[in-house]
């Protein structure tokens, strides 16, 4: 640079300076408080959602049992599927923690009961959390409730049950969150915190205590009458009790009018409504789910082998997009969950390992990836350890700069090493 250049590159007064300073710091507290980045907390691979009607404290281990005997029963089709050596590692899923995070529900999955057969249902779902609260073996880290919605002729019972639930819980176990269903305006949100507050108050409850998700269901949830996306604004609203947005696969396919027959979590409405509820929730903490098949491995041989793979497919295609979190519904989903998951991570780990590995010795590769780039590197070698897909050992021997501590500390700074 001439020295004309470097004497018009400093030519900004202070007082020039400082009243752009101002304006950026400004966005930049609010941008910090907008999208505070990822929780430190592990995001489930799934949910599993059980009718308050049939769920116990062993539920889980129930459930292990059935997919086990529904993979030995199909080795053949998941031997076809196992790309990467997994099988050994899933049935060890299978018998230990079938199932990462689960609610019990009390809304669509249950229906419309006498009073009296919700309230019974509402306190025995309270008691069987207070077990895997207290009796951790094999329980979900995470569990909670879907009760039913904020609407005009269900939210009075929908507050009740909820309130029923916590009592016969003793409280708000670690690891609890309740599944607001239907989510139609962003001010709805703003309800579901008072109720929180209110609850709290009532019940003695720690300020905060309660967190809450968000079922995005309907059309009007991602596009609202003005034009802008609610989901959102919802997030915004929500603030730190609000902890996911989950999909509502077949509510909302039949509101945008698409047959029985066509409705997926691969429909093109599908596709769209995710990939607002994934670009809203960026970097805010909201963890985002995909939602759910009705096609259960259950019948003939030929039944179940097409159900499984379909299941398998479904969930490889949802890690590819980013998500990484998505509902089962039946015990045969479990197999092919655990298998896809498993095996998205497993095939991913070696290439972003060697990548990282080239990343931190700063050496030429085919790949100049950039702090970006070695950030997501990081994070899907970071997902597929907390998952189980492999271990720290078997990272270290493809990238041995490559530790769990390092990747974390690369993840952290936004991809910058010092």
């Amino acid at each position: 640079m001439g020295h004309d250049a470097a004497q018009a590159a400093t030519r900004l007064s202070d007082p020039a300076r400082a009243r752009i300073d101002a304006v950026l710091s400004a966005v930049d507290v609010e941008l910090d408080r907008a999208y505070p980045g990822d929780r430190a907390e592990k995001q489930p691979a799934h949910t599993v959602y059980v009718s308050a009607a049939d769920v116990d404290a062993d539920t889980p281990g129930t459930w292990g049992d059935r997919a086990s005997a529904i993979a030995d029963e199909a080795a053949a089709v998941v031997a076809d599927l196992d790309r990467t050596g997994i099988a050994s590692l899933v049935q060890a899923r299978l018998r230990s923690q079938p199932i990462e995070d689960l609610r019990i529900d009390l809304e669509d999955g249950y229906g419309w009961r006498p009073d009296v057969v919700e309230d019974r249902d509402a306190r025995a779902a309270g008691r069987t959390i207070a077990t895997w609260s207290a009796r951790p073996e094999q329980a979900p880290n995470a569990f909670g409730v879907r009760c039913k919605g904020l609407g005009a002729t269900e939210r009075a019972r929908g507050l009740r049950s909820l309130e029923l639930v916590l009592d016969a819980a003793g409280g708000v176990p670690d690891g609890f969150v309740f599944t607001v269903p239907k989510l139609r305006a962003a001010a709805q949100v703003d309800a579901v915190v008072m109720i929180c507050e209110e609850l709290e108050r009532a019940h003695g409850l720690p300020e905060g205590a309660l967190r809450f998700e968000l079922q995005i269901e309907s059309p009007q949830a991602v596009l609202g009458s003005d034009g802008r996306a609610t989901v959102a604004e919802a997030i915004h609203r929500g603030g730190p009790r609000l902890t996911g947005l989950h999909y509502g696969t077949y509510d909302y396919s039949a509101a945008c009018g698409i047959v029985s027959s066509q409705q997926s979590l691969e429909h093109p409405v599908a596709d769209h409504a995710k990939s607002v509820m994934l670009v809203a929730a960026a970097q805010t903490g909201v963890w985002v789910s995909d939602g759910s098949t009705q096609v259960s491995p259950v019948g003939s041989a030929e039944v179940v082998e097409a159900a499984l793979r379909r299941h398998h497919r479904l969930v490889t295609r949802s890690l590819e997009r980013g998500f990484y979190q998505g509902w089962d519904m039946h015990p045969g989903h479990l197999v092919t969950r655990w298998l896809a998951v498993y095996g998205f991570f497993r095939s991913a780990m070696s290439p972003a390992v060697t990548r990282l590995q080239s990343y931190f010795d700063r050496q030429s590769s085919e790949f100049v990836d950039e702090p970006a780039t070695a950030q997501s590197l990081a994070l899907v070698v970071l997902r597929g350890l907390s998952v189980g897909a492999f271990t720290e050992a078997d990272v270290l021997a493809v990238g041995p700069r490559c530790s769990a501590a390092a990747l974390g500390e690369l993840r952290a700074s936004g991809g910058v090493l010092g």
